[in-house]
């Protein structure tokens, strides 16, 4: 009966089915359930259409079909034996009476069996190549090139290529990531597990956890080499073709004796007040300016006429097309005109004569061109080609005559240079203005600065952030012979140094560190082996004192002719020691060297900062500003003199003749007569006795009979008593002397 059969396929009977046997509910809507004992199946549920069953789990498991291909229809196992393990990711075959898939609705019972239904055994592994994944690579068979690693046979030898990440160090020694960067912390890393860390750091943290961290080794001429970039340095100027050359404005430097009035006739050209603006009314640096007369530009060099400043005339002739000697009319050509001349014609530029003060009775104009005769300078009306021109730059009298003269000089010339082609420019000064750091006065030879532009300037790089020209304009270029104030350098460059362009700032800073070791190098090497005779002199120089300085001034030029003429003071008893020269204001770090160093702080027009007074105070260190450099060379002279301990001199006072000894409680003492001069208590004496001292000392005793007396003038009796002397004889000669004290000259 059905109800029976019901019953017995779900009752507990003695006849209880095994484990693997189920039946399912028939797909059909009959009434009647047909038991299922003839073949075991397994309880599926509905697969979607391109899934296939795994036939070891009870979980679907979506399988690799191919497009336009027909479903896979559902397959059972039999009750056969199991067969031949199956390969992982293998595709099935079923067969082909099987019936498609269809996808049950929600709410449905399980399906009914599938009669005649058997897994098809396992297809050949060539049929199904198309549906593997390709077998894996050998890592024998992995090329060098493609950067993997060999696993070395020790598994405590750890080997990465570079960079080193921190997750992947953790994973190959097996430790948790947090681990890894508490260790880094204690070497006081701190990174967390995406960053990279240096080889130098994996070795040690390796080496805490029993691990040997080696880097990648390469065989010879395998995998990929980096190639060390090298900068070429910036080559000579190249000479340009004629088509790119532009006439450009001719650079003229003034130049003369101090106060004949340089300085005064560029004021009146420019009809400024820059002369106002000096200290004591004398140029103490380089200035550069631009001024136009009857549309021709002229860039003028205003040079300092002190004999301290001779390097920096002599850098400033370098970089002039035309020289403007300025000479009094009253007091003619004096020393420091003549070196003008000599580096006017060693940098082979033009000479122009101005003479200035025209306007005075004094003024012997003939006087200056017979000096300038003998200097190898003749005039025009002489026969020469010296153009010399009376001027007054109070009554601005020959101003326009002596630009003209100049810019026909320099239409003769033929000046000209290339805008376009790389900027190579001569620094005229250097200094550090607050706010700005290191800037420079420059004048571009050729090519065109502009913003943005990177630079070499000797051993310093840097990048133009901003130009200003001689009115204090910002500009965004500056053209051939335009002089302007450029700021951007990585440090304070040095006056005369070439700034060159270059393409990168990268490219700059990469030749300044070559320049840079290249220095450090020079400085190092080929050191000075010791000698008998330097080691005398050593010896001979350790008595040698010495002024130590720290040296402060507001620009480069200005610092560099002060070192300089210092140096020029001669003495072999003692000299001057820079313990520290540089470009800025006083700080607080220059009083601390200079208390430990136990040197004096000199400053030359720049201040002192805030927090400097305080360490002044605290310090003691003593501090002396200038703005005129007379004063502070004649000082500096004069400390180097109270350096001097004064000589010593005897001076001879008298003689005393021994005529008898006498016994005394406390020795022996000489009975004298004063033969020449006379003996004072408080000088010394000394013992002599043919000819030979055979003590010196001071007077114990000096006594008239038997009084105490302060002195004993010639041809009178005394008793002598020598400090601690007791070997008295007869014709013994007493020689009384005094100390005096003689001021040394360097």
């Amino acid at each position: 009966m059905p109800g029976k059969s019901k019953n017995t396929s779900h009752s507990g009977s003695d006849s209880a089915p095994s484990p693997a046997r189920k039946t399912t509910r028939p797909a059909s809507s009959s009434s009647e359930p047909e038991k299922a004992a003839s073949v075991p199946v397994r309880k599926v549920s509905a697969v979607p259409a391109g899934d296939t069953l795994d036939l070891i789990g009870d979980k679907p498991k979506r399988a690799r079909v191919k497009p336009g291909s027909a479903p896979a229809p559902l397959a059972t196992p039999p009750p056969a034996p199991a067969p031949a393990p199956i390969v992982k990711k293998e595709v099935l075959s079923l067969i082909d009476d099987a019936k498609p898939k269809v996808r049950r609705p929600t709410g449905m019972g399980p399906l009914t069996p599938l009669s005649g239904v058997v897994a098809a055994p396992p297809a050949p592994l060539e049929e199904l190549a198309p549906f593997l994944p390709p077998p894996p690579v050998p890592p024998a068979e992995v090329p060098a090139a493609l950067g993997h690693e060999e696993e070395p046979d020790d598994p405590k030898v750890i080997v990465i290529k570079p960079p080193i990440i921190v997750r992947d160090l953790a994973d190959r020694m097996g430790i948790k990531v947090f681990v890894l960067i508490k260790d880094l912390m204690e070497l006081d890393i701190f990174a967390n597990p995406s960053v990279s860390i240096e080889p130098d750091t994996a070795v040690k943290v390796c080496e805490k956890h029993g691990f040997t961290f080696e880097r990648e080794k390469r065989e010879k001429g395998s995998g990929f080499h980096k190639v060390e970039e090298v900068i070429a340095a910036p080559v000579a100027p190249v000479v340009e073709p004629e088509e790119t050359l532009k006439p450009r404005a001719p650079i003229i430097t003034f130049m003369g004796h101090v106060d004949h009035g340089k300085t005064s006739l560029i004021d009146a050209i420019r009809s400024s007040r820059v002369t106002a603006g000096e200290a004591g009314g004398i140029t103490q640096g380089v200035s550069a300016y631009s001024v136009e007369h009857k549309g021709g530009h002229i860039t003028i060099l205003d040079t300092p006429g002190h004999a301290a400043f001779t390097a920096m005339r002599a850098r400033g002739a370098m970089v002039t097309d035309i020289v403007v000697l300025v000479v009094a009319a009253d007091d003619g050509i004096m020393p420091q005109t003549k070196e003008a001349i000599a580096h006017a014609k060693a940098a082979g530029v033009k000479i122009v004569v101005a003479m200035n003060k025209c306007d005075l009775a004094s003024a012997d104009f003939d006087k200056v061109k017979r000096q300038m005769q003998e200097n190898d300078l003749t005039p025009e009306d002489w026969g020469g080609d010296v153009i010399a021109l009376p001027v007054s730059a109070t009554k601005k009298i020959g101003i326009d005559e002596l630009l003209e003269s100049t810019l026909l000089e320099a239409e003769l010339l033929e000046l000209r240079a290339n805008p376009k082609a790389a900027c190579r420019a001569m620094v005229i000064e250097s200094r550090i203005e607050p706010g700005k750091g290191p800037t420079a006065t420059i004048i571009p030879q050729t090519g065109t600065l502009r913003i943005g532009t990177a630079f070499i300037c000797g051993p310093h790089y840097g990048k133009v952030k901003s130009m200003i020209d001689d009115r204090g304009r910002p500009v965004k270029e500056a053209g051939p012979a335009t002089p302007v104030e450029v700021t951007g350098f990585s440090s304070i460059p040095n006056v005369g140094d070439e700034l060159v362009q270059m393409d990168s700032e990268r490219d700059a800073k990469k030749l300044s560190e070559e320049r840079t070791s290249g220095e450090r190098a020079g400085k190092l090497a080929a050191p000075k082996r010791a000698s008998l005779e330097s080691l005398f002199a050593d010896m001979k120089g350790s008595e040698r004192k010495s002024l130590r300085l720290i040296l402060k001034t507001d620009a480069q030029g200005s610092l560099e002719a002060i070192v300089a003429q210092l140096k020029l003071i001669k003495s072999d008893k003692v000299g001057i020691d820079f313990v520290l020269s540089g470009v800025g204001p006083i700080t607080e770090s220059d009083v601390i060297l200079a208390s430990a160093s136990n040197a004096i702080i000199v400053g030359f027009t720049t201040k002192v900062e805030t927090k400097a007074v305080k360490a002044i105070k605290a310090e003691g260190v003593q501090v002396k500003l200038y703005s005129i450099i007379y004063e502070l060379l004649d000082q500096m002279e004069e400390a180097m003199l109270g350096l001097l301990d004064p000589l010593t001199r005897e001076k001879i006072v008298g003689h005393a003749q021994v005529k008898q000894v006498f016994k005394i409680q406390r020795g022996r003492a000489g009975g004298c007569v004063v033969t020449d001069g006379k003996l004072i208590r408080n000088a010394r004496a000394r013992v002599l006795r043919g000819k030979q001292a055979i003590y010196d000392g001071g007077f114990q005793t000096l006594r008239r009979f038997t009084d105490d007396v302060a002195e004993v003038r010639n041809g009178m009796e005394c008793g002598v008593r020598l400090g601690d002397f007791n070997e008295y004889e007869i014709n013994d000669v007493i020689e009384c002397y005094e100390l005096e004290k003689i001021a040394q000259s360097l």
